[in-house]
Parts: structure tokens; sequence; C-alpha cells
């Protein structure tokens, strides 16, 4: 995104009506570092920015009608976990999913640990659709609401593992130990990844928006 919210969908175009701030929003101003007063600036200084960018603009963006088509993608998965009737949990599947991520894409990875994670993910999505859950009220149901998350979380994963495992280099938060230097000639780059209707990821890349210091590694 720039610092007036827009979030990009490659180098060229905007998503249209779409604004982000904080974290989510891959400003640039932190690189790939993440420090614990990160959200001072990401959320408070771009959400004042972000907040006004849309006042002004609200006016000028065209709005689309609304249909229940829209939210059948969401219904069908709603009803799909209510219905479900298998043998799998969620929690004993989420916490295999938080021990793998910790142990193979962790800050320290290398192209070994991502590979083995991703074959893990595989294997979870797969279980994953044989759970089951006990209640199956349609009213304040965290137990639905904890399975469909879980099904969330295992797409993220993917994402992230497998951006990791294409940036062979070092920096910020992502240490590969079989690539420790940073490589901003090939690297220094946001990674974008999309996934299909089957579950495979595709991977582009976003230039960076660089400011007045000079690019280099860090050495302190």
């Amino acid at each position: 995104m720039d610092k007036l919210g827009h979030v990009r969908k490659n180098n060229t175009e905007f998503v249209e009506g779409f604004y982000a701030a904080g974290e989510c929003s891959c400003s640039s101003v932190h690189g790939a570092n993440r420090l614990g007063a990160n959200s001072v600036l990401e959320a408070l200084l771009f959400g004042r920015y972000v907040g006004k960018t849309m006042v002004e603009e609200i006016d000028t963006i065209a709005l689309h009608t609304a249909t229940s088509a829209d939210a059948q993608r969401m219904v069908d998965e709603f009803n799909w976990v209510l219905t479900n009737h298998g043998q799998e949990s969620v929690s004993k599947l989420r916490d295999e999913l938080q021990q793998s991520m910790t142990d193979n894409a962790g800050v320290f990875r290398s192209a070994e640990t991502l590979s083995a994670q991703m074959e893990i993910l595989e294997d979870l999505h797969k279980r994953y659709k044989n759970i089951s859950i006990k209640d199956k009220s349609k009213i304040f149901n965290t137990e639905l609401q904890e399975a469909i998350e879980f099904g969330h979380m295992l797409d993220y994963s993917a994402f992230i593992v497998a951006s990791a495992l294409n940036r062979q280099e070092s920096r910020g938060a992502h240490f590969r130990e079989d690539f420790p230097t940073r490589d901003d000639e090939n690297f220094l780059k946001h990674t974008m990844a999309y996934m299909d209707k089957n579950g495979a990821i595709s991977l582009d890349y976003l230039d960076v928006t660089l400011g007045k210091h000079e690019v280099k590694a860090r050495t302190y």
C-alpha cells in the first residue's frame, strides 16, 4: 500500500475502495523487522492518514450492488462445518499446526524445514476435511467460529511457508540458515501470494517504496 492506505493488486493497480492500515498494510517503514513498537507508527500515524483518505475519496468510489450470491462461499463454508461428521478434532489439529509451524517455520528456517512443513500442511488440509464439531447451534457458537478460523489459519500458514521457501535470503525476522545473508539485488521486494480454488499457491512480487535513507545491510 501507499501511505494513504490504498491496497495494491500489483505494481500498477490499486483495489478500488479497499484500504489498509497497521501491520497488515505493509507500508515499508519497518522493512522485514517485527519490533514491539511497530504498531505506534503503523496503526496510529498511518491510521490517521488512511482515515482522512477514506473520508476524502468515499464519494468518488462507485458502489456495487450487493447480492446474496456475494456471501454464498462463506455461507457454504459455515454450513459445511455445521453438518460435517468426521473423526478429527479441530483443537488437536490446531495444536499440531502451531507446534509444526514453530518447529519448521519460525525465525530460523531452511529449505529442508520449510519443505517438510509444506508436506505437513498438505496433510492437515486433508485431515481438516474430516473434522466434526459437537455444537450445532447458530448463535454464539464459538466452536463453529474456531473451526472456520482454523481452516483459514491453514491457508495463511501455506502462504507463509511458500513465500519463505521462495525467498532465498535472510532479512529481518526471516532467517534462512541455508541463505544467511541479505540479497537486495533479488529480494528487495514484497511477496504477493495468491491461492486458486484448488489450493495451489502462486507468487508474485511488488516493488518496495524506498525513502531517503540508503539501502544497506544492518551492521549493528
